[in-house]
């Protein structure tokens, strides 16, 4: 049998299996993350299943270290009041990517099985053990049975001849790699790596090579561990293990030699991972960003060649170089040989460990047409923002950081490029100057909120701040508020907003005013208003008023009742019921503000 049909073999009811059988595996290991791991839990309570072995569970929060993002926070706190009423292990925001964490701590061993809800689990390859990135309810079953089911693969042998060039980084052998096989060449296979090149592998290059499986398609990248490989683990881990190796007349669907001799420091253009050229090609290409990071490529080893490279030099001005180690304890290692002093001194910015932009929830995304060269596992379109990522090797990424665009290190300019000032945004379009407000007087329907101190995060929720285009505001309206989670939905044009004191307090966010003229809304009145929320409104031509307190009572105004209110006079009337009051009229300067559209 090949490598997986030996693992999978000896994990399964069966002595021996072949490519196409369906059999239940048995998983060693079963990880869930923050990103996907709340779903795993609930698809566990919502079908009534208990965990079928808590201590081979656990739960490791990679995709947003620090819990940055409302959401991801949410599900966080979410599996780990889950993790403290069932006994589960978590592998919480300041440790790490759990792939790594489950190689450096000895949960995945070689010959072992692993699942998790990281696409990248069959990083295990790099230790010749099993592991797969699956959904959020095979996960969840994994958690409840203790096995999955799984179809065996076929293998592919890929045997490296010649020697490895000085320049070529893992990162090159693997878009090498993905420039020969593409996406889809070797997809649904189990790939076995051999030869004289693959023998020196360290394990942090073995890594950075699997990592990137999933890219070509593969199942899993297969490496038997050598002697130094495992002299590497039993070092991290204080256990010797023993290596799965493939039988003798392990048969293959397919065989490829490949001289390892020929290949170069490779790029992976924007928009794919194997849509490949040579450095050489893309040279000078100006950057705006670098990242230097993920599973595939924030282990010691990288950070130390980025310190090599980064050592008495600077960032070029205007580049932000982001670097990101795979786990806390290597980051530890690198503050303790000084690789972070040099990333300081040289201007990069440090985070905690993690997966970083990979999964949206750490440092490393871009922006609208910026440019960045990244050590990631994926460049896909809006990946990691809306920008351009070309991949590359941790040497390349810091040579191309020093220089101000890509470049190798033996190529680093004496000085950067900067940028000149046509590079800059381009002038929008003379914009049209709004319409004078001359209706000064409206009539609507009245909502009708006795609530004191509604803020800012009520009326418009920080999540929703990146949001600038006001026609997509006015859903949100509302839906932090209790009791008023469904405003957008039920209000209409032209309704009247009646609430307490402070109307608006909080922060200076502008879209918890715009959001009301998204929806329509035509006044909102207030018995007073949160200082800045008053600007606010004021300058962006949303009727506010104020009133003093009775005025609710003394026009027996309930949610429902049709006012008309005069912003000249003060005058309410309930049209509902006939009752009028004097409310305070606009003062002199919101009224010109007004007439005029609004501030600007």
């Amino acid at each position: 049998m090949t490598i997986i049909e030996k693992i999978l073999a000896a994990h399964s009811p069966q002595q021996s299996v072949k490519p196409g059988d369906i059999i239940d595996v048995f998983i060693d290991t079963r990880a869930a993350r923050d990103f996907g791991g709340a779903n795993v839990v609930k698809n566990l309570l919502d079908n009534g299943l208990e965990l079928a072995d808590p201590a081979r569970t656990i739960f490791t929060f990679d995709c947003n270290p620090g819990g940055s993002d409302q959401k991801y926070a949410a599900n966080q706190q979410y599996c780990r009041m889950y993790a403290r009423q069932q006994g589960i292990a978590v592998y919480d925001v300041d440790s790490g990517i759990g792939t790594h964490l489950a190689i450096d701590k000895g949960l995945v061993y070689p010959g072992s099985t692993f699942v998790s809800t990281d696409s990248h689990a069959n990083i295990m390859g790099a230790i010749g053990a099993f592991g797969q990135g699956m959904g959020d309810q095979d996960i969840a079953a994994a958690w409840a049975k203790g096995s999955v089911w799984f179809k065996v693969p076929e293998s592919v042998k890929i045997t490296f001849t010649g020697k490895r060039p000085a320049l070529v980084t893992a990162k090159d052998i693997v878009l090498n790699l993905l420039s020969i096989f593409g996406a889809n060449k070797l997809l649904g296979y189990s790939v076995e790596v051999y030869g004289d090149a693959v023998d020196g592998l360290t394990l942090d290059e073995r890594i950075t090579i699997a990592s990137m499986a999933t890219e070509m398609g593969a199942i899993i990248l297969m490496f038997t561990p050598s002697v130094k490989v495992l002299d590497e683990l039993e070092s991290l881990t204080g256990k010797r293990f023993t290596a799965v190796t493939a039988d003798a007349g392990a048969k293959y669907a397919e065989s490829h030699t490949i001289d390892i001799g020929k290949f170069v420091p490779m790029v992976a253009n924007p928009g794919h991972p194997h849509d490949n050229a040579p450095l050489e090609t893309v040279k000078k290409t100006k950057i705006d960003s670098a990242f230097i990071g993920s599973c595939t490529n924030g282990r010691i080893d990288d950070l130390r060649i980025t310190a090599e490279i980064l050592k008495d030099r600077r960032v070029a001005p205007g580049v932000v170089l982001k670097i990101v180690p795979s786990t806390d304890e290597i980051w530890q290692q690198a503050l303790d040989e000084g690789l972070i002093k040099i990333f300081k001194n040289a201007g990069a910015l440090v985070s905690n460990a993690g997966c970083a932009g990979c999964a949206a929830g750490q440092i490393g995304q871009n922006g609208p047409d910026e440019v960045t060269i990244s050590t990631g596992n994926r460049n896909f379109a809006g990946k990691q923002g809306k920008g351009f990522v070309y991949l590359a090797s941790p040497a390349t990424v810091a040579a191309s950081a020093i220089a101000g665009y890509i470049t190798d290190p033996g190529d680093i300019p004496s000085q950067p490029a900067v940028f000149e000032k046509a590079d800059g945004i381009k002038p929008v379009a003379k914009l049209k100057k709004a319409p004078a407000q001359t209706e000064t007087t409206v009539e609507g329907r009245v909502w009708v909120i006795q609530k004191d101190d509604i803020d800012t995060d009520m009326i418009f929720h920080n999540r929703y701040l990146a949001i600038t285009d006001i026609n997509e505001m006015g859903q949100y309206t509302f839906d932090n508020l209790k009791g008023y989670e469904d405003f957008s939905k039920e209000a209409q044009p032209g309704d009247i907003v009646v609430t307490s004191r402070n109307f608006g307090a909080g922060s200076s966010r502008q879209q918890a005013v715009d959001c009301f003229k998204s929806l329509g809304v035509t006044c909102i009145i207030a018995e007073s208003f949160g200082a800045i929320y008053e600007r606010n409104a004021i300058n962006a031509a949303l009727p506010i008023l104020t009133y003093k307190e009775g005025m609710i009572e003394e026009t027996g105004l309930e949610t429902g009742h049709r006012i008309r209110v005069n912003f000249l006079t003060g005058e309410l009337t309930n049209l509902s019921n006939g009752k009028s009051c004097k409310i305070n009229r606009f003062y002199d300067a919101q009224l010109q503000i007004y007439k005029n559209g609004g501030l600007l």
